[in-house]
């Protein structure tokens, strides 16, 4: 007889087999797993789990947030993953169902975030065939994926499962695929749990700990930097490092500036911080990257949309690398210092080194560098606009941040992303957005996860007209479980990036971009769902709905329409350095003209990144 209701196992010594399938097992080691939430949707092949997955929920043991597409049962798995540091999970059948979750996949796979997908396969006995939904899962996810399964018998699904959660935690976190043939959920065989990190595998072995040569290296290039720059990644948030770049940054007064992934892992109210650089980044983060002599990487892997011109980026500096994945190192630039690890462990390790050896940072060094880096500040601030006849959407991003200044945010991508990534500060992980695939229909789906992750705390998804319109069916699921997550749409009408791109590089041929015939009333198709919506189309209206909104009990879709021609800079065109923006006044371009220094011994002429004039080795 087989066992389907698999009782909780007491002790982790307990080995005593019992009878089960290969289903009743994936859920009893789900549970193991510390699993209390499942995103996903059921279909033919995946039958056998949804049933095993229906005595666990009346166990109490987990809780199946049945979704309206299992493109956002993945991104929903993602935002819980983002939003609380755990493993995020989701079900999909096979065939379209596993299809589906493939766009979630990639996006998880981009921006490094753990999570396993378990999906439904036809039968083994079916496999090959072109049987009825029958889709290669495994080899299509190969490229997006840190690991793949198949499931091949049902006593292997114990193993694979703690393996499965052990690699997506692990290291560089990652999504991990488990396909499970429909008849291997059925069979049965002698159940023996696996407890979680009770793994071995070969050749898997994540360094943590840093080189400690390198670290005195590394400690020798920023004591002596005239102008540092501390570049932190999303490694720096997978890591839980804010506290170590905090004190990194305070000891030797290095200046922070973050990636979009970074956004949180340093306080940007800190006089230190610099804000966001790269396409849409700060004009003074862009320009101390431009004339910094050492930049200290730290979880950042150099992507496209932070560098620029790749040749051009930081191009006078000295380059220390931190990242726990070795192939992120010397791919796209080539540090004078590598160093491999987890980002906390490796900041903890130079912080203590640093106090062994009695070093501290001699603030006369970096004196002149701060000041500059705080006159750009004032001169080039990020500012918002405020028409006549119109609402501004950094005014919207401005007043939702004033209002709820401890969110979770979540965000689609364009626009209104770069916004909020400019206006809205955030602490660790409170910023979850698809940084590296730049996937719209995002943000309502990661924002129901996150909020079913720490439900006691308010979440807020900000997204554009055309980004909602592609996951929009969640409201339902938002309404099913009164999951209350806040979305508000700054809606201008268009896809407003590729409107932005169309008029500054395309001639003003707006080629498919306008939004504006067949937009919903996106008031009533809220109410349509059972969601409470709301509209705003003045500037009078904005700060009670956004406060109306905030207040009520459950899920509530805000629509604000904005300026429909509103563009987002600071703006980095393609082929151009960090320090060549569009949307700056034209002296921008003049204060970050080389300045020359006279050597007071030689007297030759001088870049102000030199320490030492290269003719005579006189300090400059």
């Amino acid at each position: 007889m087989v066992v389907s209701n698999i009782p909780p196992l007491k002790a982790s010594t307990d080995i005593t087999p019992i009878k089960a399938t290969g289903a009743s097992a994936l859920m009893d080691s789900l549970r193991l797993h510390g699993v209390e939430h499942i995103f996903g949707y059921p279909g033919g092949a995946i039958l056998p789990i949804y049933d095993e997955l229906y005595l666990a929920e009346q166990r109490g043991d987990v809780q199946h947030i049945l979704v309206r597409h299992e493109q956002g049962a993945s991104h929903a798995a993602d935002g819980y993953a983002r939003a609380t540091g755990k493993v995020g999970v989701c079900f999909g059948t096979s065939g379209p169902g596993a299809t589906n979750l493939v766009t979630g996949i990639a996006t998880a796979h981009m921006d490094s975030i753990p999570m396993v997908i378990i999906t439904g396969q036809v039968a083994r006995a079916a496999i090959g065939s072109d049987a009825f939904q029958e889709t290669d899962i495994y080899g299509i996810t190969i490229p997006i994926v840190k690991h793949s399964y198949v499931a091949r018998n049902a006593e292997d699904i114990p193993t694979i499962i703690a393996e499965a959660f052990h690699l997506a935690s692990t290291g560089r976190p990652g999504p991990v695929l488990v396909d499970i043939p429909k008849d291997v959920g059925l069979e049965e065989f002698d159940y023996i749990p696996v407890q979680p990190g009770n793994v071995k595998l070969s050749g898997y072995r994540p360094t943590f700990k840093g080189n400690p040569r390198q670290i005195t290296s590394a400690l020798d290039l920023i004591s002596t930097a005239h102008q540092p720059l501390l570049y932190v990644g999303g490694g720096a948030i997978l890591s839980n490092a804010h506290e170590q770049v905090h004190q990194l940054a305070e000891l030797f007064q290095l200046p922070v500036t973050t990636t979009l992934m970074g956004l949180g892992a340093f306080d940007e109210h800190n006089a230190l911080s610099v804000g966001m650089l790269g396409m849409h980044g700060t004009a003074y983060a862009n320009f101390a990257v431009s004339e910094c002599d050492l930049l200290i990487a730290v979880g950042a892997r150099f992507d496209d949309r932070v560098t620029g011109k790749l040749d051009e980026f930081a191009s006078h500096a000295k380059v220390i690398h931190i990242d726990i994945d070795p192939a992120e190192v010397c791919k796209n630039r080539r540090p004078e210092v590598p160093i491999v690890g987890d980002v906390a462990r490796v900041l903890e390790q130079m912080l203590k080194r640093a106090q062994e050896l009695e070093i501290t940072q001699d603030n006369a060094i970096t004196q002149d560098w701060l000041a500059r880096i705080d006159r750009w500040k004032k001169d080039y601030p990020l500012t918002v606009p405020h028409p006549e006849d119109c609402i501004a959407p950094q005014e919207v991003i401005v007043e939702i941040g004033r209002q709820a200044p401890n969110a979770y945010y979540t965000t689609d991508v364009g626009q209104h992303q770069m916004w909020s990534a400019q206006f809205l500060t955030m602490g660790p992980r409170r910023w979850i957005s698809s940084a590296g695939l730049g996937t719209m229909g995002y943000g309502l789906p990661a924002a129901m996860g996150a909020k079913v992750g720490v439900p006691d705390e308010e979440v807020i998804c900000i997204s554009g007209d055309a980004s909602f319109q592609m996951n929009l069916q969640e409201l339902a699921t938002l309404a099913q479980y009164n999951i209350q997550a806040k979305t508000v749409i700054v809606n201008n009408g268009w896809q407003g990036m590729v409107r932005q791109w169309q008029q500054t590089f395309f001639g003003e041929r707006y080629s498919s971009s306008n939004m504006q015939k067949g937009m919903p009333n996106f008031e009533m198709l809220a109410e349509a769902f059972g969601v409470k919506g709301i509209v705003v189309n003045e500037r009078s209206q904005l700060k009670d709905a956004i406060a109306q909104m905030l207040a009520h009990d459950g899920p509530v879709l805000l629509d604000v329409h904005v300026k429909k021609d509103e563009n987002c800079y600071p703006m980095i065109a393609p082929g151009k350095n960090n320090a060549q923006m569009l949307g700056l006044p034209k002296k921008a371009y003049e204060q970050n003209e080389p300045e020359v220094i006279i050597c007071s011994h030689c007297e030759a002429k001088n870049s102000h990144q030199n320490n030492f004039c290269p003719e005579c080795g006189t300090k400059l």
